[in-house]
């Protein structure tokens, strides 16, 4: 076999078919798992490029193996893929969006190019096969032709309408190939163009500039490592020792071996050093695999992804740590020598422990605990900076309540997280230009006004507090977090810490089902979810039970219970309810609750007030 490193669309650039086997699989590669992780590496590489940035290693996609395939005399060359047949058709699909969204933008020339890469082009004895750089399954290759061979969105869309089934809440699903293309589409709008709450990334450049530069980045710093089988090799034998499942090596235990072999080479004792320096990243505590975003890695995993991100100020990706770790070593040179090397992994290891896991009443225990609910990890560069620098207790409480504010404010105001790794690893940037102080930090988080990356202000944060329907919108977790840090606002210097036997749950205090048991306000019945759709809406019934059913998934209506009520007790009438709660709860936050004599919609907006009164106080701006 030939075992050869080629930027990926290189791979399309001669004459020949790369044609799937038929006994090989459909196409299954889907959004979550494959698509979505794909584009994150493009975007990344095309933001480099946009930067100007020459320093970044390329990015490897992976290893296909091909076979040589007897072809007849004025047929185009045929070769069989082997193995990565689900990468290299995603990646025509891609070629076909990027084309089609150029075309969309008037950059006809670039996509003329893009052409090159999906089609054979001269004499050809079958054209309508020969014509195409991949050939899929014959299952797959209606669809593959109608994503390739439309040249727009529009006829692919026209060839493939949106439908419904009746009564059905959702579209049906188109065929995965088209739902792939589609989703590269708009990931490719999104990005050159904006969306109407945020402009695209250096939005001064025309157009033709950043689709121009971005597809040469495609060119040169995508890297697939191409086998191409000989005649005396097995493909079969070959595709099942490549999809063994062995137990892979962590980056961390490459990174070592990686360290420690330059180590040995430098004459440095190598076991003191380890048990000096490395030691602690082999307890079971950096082993235990955890969940970031949708990832499932190992802690030293992590820990090295935030490490990195921290020092170079860009984003990281975790697939490729060690070829980006090594990259960074040999190329910037950040240590004078290995021991240096050493001693830094190690107090920043320390510092990455204490900021997940700090004990308890420490001055991060409370932005832990939020980052935590909240399932943002993205400021994990920026504390790792920070820890760089000798700060008090004092120093980082501050810290810890303006990250949190800053991220809990734009929660509430449902506003996006999607830009948050770009807004931290600036940050992250910026103070190691200008040195750290805590009002620095103040003035980057409040420098921006977009959707994107604003700090709600008060007035903003009020008016979701008290009116946007947030159970809606945030999780259970992030609900209990919210009411928890309030319950401790309202518990005095003497009360003494609740330990929960179970899980704090949330409790709407007028129940969901609250038509059979809460009359209006007037004292006439509600109207219940299933007859709102066909009843007047013009009748005042009508409107006050629309208005209730926002109201009581607001922040003022819920509360925190130690332990959860049943159905049958939570849609009792409040005169019974309260006392339910009070037999499930003894939490300071609902003691101001439990002795009003009714609970309606004007009860809900002034505990929606008091609540973000207390606000304020634990998410100041």
């Amino acid at each position: 076999m030939d075992v050869h490193k080629t930027p990926l669309l290189s791979v399309f650039d001669a004459k020949q078919r790369l044609e799937v086997p038929l006994f090989q699989r459909q196409y299954v590669w889907g959004e979550e798992q494959q698509w979505q992780p794909l584009w994150e590496d493009i975007e990344r590489k095309f933001v480099e490029a946009l930067e100007g940035r020459k320093d970044t290693p390329n990015h490897f996609l992976g290893a296909m193996v091909l076979d040589q395939k007897q072809t007849p005399t004025g047929h185009v060359l045929i070769r069989q893929v082997i193995d990565g047949q689900q990468r290299l058709t995603t990646f025509q699909i891609f070629i076909a969006a990027f084309r089609d969204f150029c075309r969309s933008q008037d950059c006809v020339e670039l996509a003329d190019e893009c052409d090159k890469f999906l089609f054979n082009t001269g004499m050809m004895a079958n054209k309508e096969v020969d014509k195409f750089k991949v050939w899929p399954t014959q299952l797959d290759r209606a669809q593959f032709k109608d994503v390739v061979d439309s040249g727009s969105r529009q006829e692919v869309l026209k060839r493939h309408p949106d439908q419904r089934r009746p009564y059905a809440r959702k579209l049906d699903p188109k065929p995965r190939m088209v739902e792939a293309y589609l989703f590269y589409f708009a990931q490719l709008r999104e990005f050159f163009i904006g969306t109407e709450s945020e402009a695209p990334l250096f939005v001064e450049h025309a157009i033709q500039d950043r689709t121009n530069e971005c597809f040469q980045t495609l060119r040169s710093s995508l890297m697939v490592v191409v086998i191409d089988l000989q005649a005396d090799d097995d493909p079969q034998v070959i595709f099942e020792t490549l999809n063994a499942r062995g137990e892979p090596l962590l980056p961390a235990d490459l990174l070592k071996n990686f360290i420690f072999f330059r180590a040995g080479r430098e004459g440095i004792n190598t076991e003191e050093a380890y048990h000096t320096y490395w030691a602690r990243f082999d307890d079971e505590f950096w082993r235990k695999e955890v969940k970031q975003g949708r990832l499932v890695r190992p802690r030293s995993d992590l820990f090295m992804q935030h490490f990195l991100a921290s020092q170079q100020g860009r984003d990281i990706p975790i697939k490729h740590l060690y070829v980006e770790y090594r990259h960074w070593v040999t190329t910037a040179k950040p240590f004078t020598t290995i021991t240096e090397e050493l001693t830094t992994l190690a107090r920043q290891g320390d510092a990455f422990r204490r900021i997940i896991d700090p004990p308890s009443g420490s001055a991060l225990s409370s932005l832990c605990a939020f980052l935590d609910a909240y399932d943002i990890s993205t400021v994990y560069p920026l504390l790792l900076s920070l820890s760089e620098y000798v700060l008090s207790d004092e120093q980082w409480r501050e810290v810890s309540t303006l990250v949190e504010s800053y991220l809990m404010r734009r929660a509430v105001c449902n506003l996006t997280a999607k830009s948050y790794n770009r807004i931290f690893l600036t940050t992250t940037r910026n103070l190691r230009r200008d040195g750290f102080s805590v009002a620095r930090l103040k003035e980057l988080l409040q420098a921006s006004s977009a959707d994107s990356a604003e700090w709600p202000d008060d007035a903003m944060f009020r008016e979701a507090w008290l009116n946007k329907p947030l159970y809606d919108v945030l999780s259970n977790p992030k609900l209990v977090h919210i009411y928890s840090r309030l319950n401790q606002v309202f518990m005095s210097s003497k009360a003494e810490n609740i330990n929960f036997v179970e899980k704090p749950t949330i409790e709407h205090i007028m129940p969901q089902t609250w038509v059979p048991n809460w009359p209006l306000q007037d004292g006439s019945p509600g109207v219940s979810w299933g007859e709102l759709p066909t009843a007047d809406p013009a009748d005042q019934r009508v409107i006050a039970s629309r208005t209730r059913n926002t109201v009581i998934q607001t922040l003022g209506n819920m509360t925190l219970l130690s332990s959860a009520l049943n159905s049958a007790q939570s849609n009792l009438p409040w005169e019974h309810k309260r006392q339910e709660m009070a037999n499930h709860s003894l939490l300071p936050i609902n003691n101001e609750v439990l002795v009003l004599p009714t609970w309606d919609e004007a009860t809900i907006a002034a505990r929606g007030t008091t609540l973000f009164e207390k606000a304020l106080k634990i998410w100041p701006r």
